[in-house]
């Protein structure tokens, strides 16, 4: 195995060389040998970069699990492994940006920008024999030459200072670890009793909701946000592992209405519940909202593309004639996408819909007195959500949590009704059930002898879909489909087609869009034309478990970027593929 030395003379020599000349770096190093602080430490390199143009080369560094000496109790469980992984790359991170050279053509080392959650990544990986950092390298470059030198620097003395100051033990803030882990085991523990205490989600007093600005997820300045502080008649306690007890609002099962004046708070606690599904860092204000894993944000999607989906529940008798049990769409309406999504969202498991008018369909929501007397029922294709709110909680037992602003309409239906004034929430519900309507045309759904959301047939794909074949650069070289790839957060490229997820509010992090792409690819390599939708998203999500995220990848070694998306994420961008092809 080629050593420091070996690896600085190479890169020497490579000096004004053509950039592909990189290519000799692939293999194994040792870095270095006989430093008492990097005794143990490897660099691998998996991937070279083409050119200096292209994505940056592709190396990951492993040090000797002995050698990093990370607590044996906190990496002795999965979710604590999570926690070392995280806290571990966020430091690889800052010292990446720190010892990185800053000038242009001097090359780069990174590992990524986590956020605010907590999530299972690809960056680091705590295996049972070493600590491995997964890194992105731009390699030094002077126009297309090989800048040799300067990529000694960055490969032999600022990647081992990396690695030595952020994979060993020795090096880390050892009390900021641990109150990360325990942080992170108390959130995932308060989260597992739920469901046994009833609720479906848990807002901390203390909490700040408000973020700085509408594209940040950076929390408002503390001096300047109102802390949260729950209604007494829904306040609840929890003791933590830790030792730790915590009290805040806890957001019964059933039908939750949050209502209130513009600008007071009721889409920012939504907002807040439906990023609780994820664990959170320290200090971000929301560390304390925690939400059932499965509660998932519906909204209208005018234009997306809907595959065979039962939507009748909530449309039917289409004039066009239509067969809305199996209801297919390149371009839904509103009201449409709104069904589609909320039907689709059931049958991927979810026990909690999360919903703002807002960013609803009106129509599909609600129908108002004076509209029923001047349409008629048997002339209006859609029964809108109020209708069935309460037969999908009796029948299916999902809750709902509703953001409205602008109608008393669902007051007939509320279990709990919370105003907010100026962030602060007052339970409601009383005055609320005072002013509902006492001969109300809504379905409680109690007692019912029809069943409105039956079992939906299954949907299985054809062979090899969902795809995209066909279009503009949809294949790449040998006439082979190119493999997907994403786009920032909201959108995944497969072939010719674009898979629109900016409607999907929980996707948190662009690298869960990363592993989406390549879970696409899966899928399709999984379409047998016998295995269901469902059943290709659970094969996923059982290599993910068993595998690691590395199993959605194609490649060996460094699989890129990746963060762990869920179920739901599969689901919805399965289910927004123009290509998908039902049999």
């Amino acid at each position: 195995m080629p050593d420091r030395s070996a690896l600085e003379h190479t890169l020497t020599t490579l000096d004004g060389r053509g950039y592909a000349g990189y290519k000799q770096l692939r293999g194994t190093h040792e870095l270095p040998p006989g430093d008492a602080e990097t005794t143990g430490l490897r660099l691998l390199v998996d991937h070279v970069q083409v050119d200096p143009y292209a994505p940056p080369s592709l190396m990951r560094v492993q040090l000797d699990r002995d050698a990093a000496d990370l607590p044996e109790d906190l990496t002795a469980d999965a979710r604590g492994r999570t926690a070392v992984a995280d806290f571990l790359t966020r430091r690889v991170a800052e010292a990446a940006r720190r010892l990185s050279p800053g000038r242009p053509g001097d090359g780069s080392i990174s590992i990524g920008r986590p956020g605010q959650q907590v999530l299972e990544r690809t960056s680091v990986v705590i295996g049972a024999q070493h600590v491995e950092a997964r890194l992105h390298v731009a390699l030094p470059a002077a126009g297309r030459r090989i800048r040799g030198r300067a990529a000694a620097r960055l490969l032999t003395e600022a990647l081992p200072q990396i690695a030595a100051s952020t994979l060993r033990h020795a090096a880390l803030d050892a009390a900021a670890l641990r109150r990360h882990v325990t942080l992170h085991r108390d959130q995932q523990h308060l989260r597992d009793q739920l469901a046994g205490a009833g609720l479906v989600a848990f807002v901390a007093d203390g909490a700040v909701l408000p973020r700085r600005a509408g594209d940040s997820d950076l929390p408002l300045d503390s001096s300047a946000a109102t802390p949260f502080r729950s209604p007494d008649s829904l306040r609840v306690s929890f003791d933590l592992p830790s030792g730790v007890q915590v009290t805040g609002m806890g957001i019964p099962e059933g039908i939750t209405v949050i209502i209130g004046g513009g600008y007071h708070g009721k889409s920012t606690l939504l907002r807040a519940v439906e990023r609780g599904v994820h664990p959170h860092v320290g200090d971000d204000g929301r560390e304390w909202v925690v939400t059932r894993p499965d509660a998932v944000a519906i909204r209208a999607e005018d234009g997306r593309a809907v595959t065979g989906v039962d939507i009748s529940p909530f449309i039917g008798d289409l004039p066009s004639g239509t067969d809305t049990r199996r209801f297919s769409t390149t371009n839904a309406s509103g009201s449409t996408s709104q069904a589609a999504s909320l039907v689709e969202a059931v049958q991927a498991q979810a026990d909690v819909l999360l919903i703002d008018e807002d960013t609803s369909a009106t129509n599909f929501m609600i129908r108002d007195e004076r509209m029923r007397r001047l349409i008629p029922a048997d002339r209006e294709p859609i029964t809108p959500f109020v209708e069935r709110i309460r037969p999908l909680h009796a029948e299916q037992g999902v809750s709902t949590i509703l953001v409205a602003g602008g109608s008393g309409a669902f007051f007939d239906v509320a279990d709990h009704v919370i105003a907010l004034d100026s962030y602060v929430p007052t339970d409601v519900t009383e005055q609320a059930k005072a002013l509902a309507e006492p001969t109300s045309s809504v379905d409680s759904g109690e007692g019912a002898t029809e069943t409105l959301f039956a079992a939906a047939s299954p949907r299985v794909p054809e062979p090899g879909s969902p795809r995209s074949d066909s279009g503009p650069g949809a294949r790449g070289r040998g006439g082979r489909p190119k493999p997907a790839r994403a786009r920032g957060r909201a959108v995944i490229q497969q072939g010719g087609d674009d898979v629109d997820l900016s409607a999907v509010s929980q996707l948190m992090d662009p690298l869960q869009t990363a592993a989406l792409a390549h879970a696409l690819d899966r899928a399709a390599e999984l379409a047998d034309g016998r295995r269901t939708v469902a059943e290709i998203v659970e094969e996923l999500l059982h290599r993910m478990d068993t595998q690691g995220l590395d199993s959605l990848s194609p490649h060996q070694g460094h699989p890129g970027a990746l963060a762990r998306p869920r179920r739901h994420e599969l689901h919805a961008a399965l289910n927004r593929h123009r290509g998908l092809r039902l049999r």
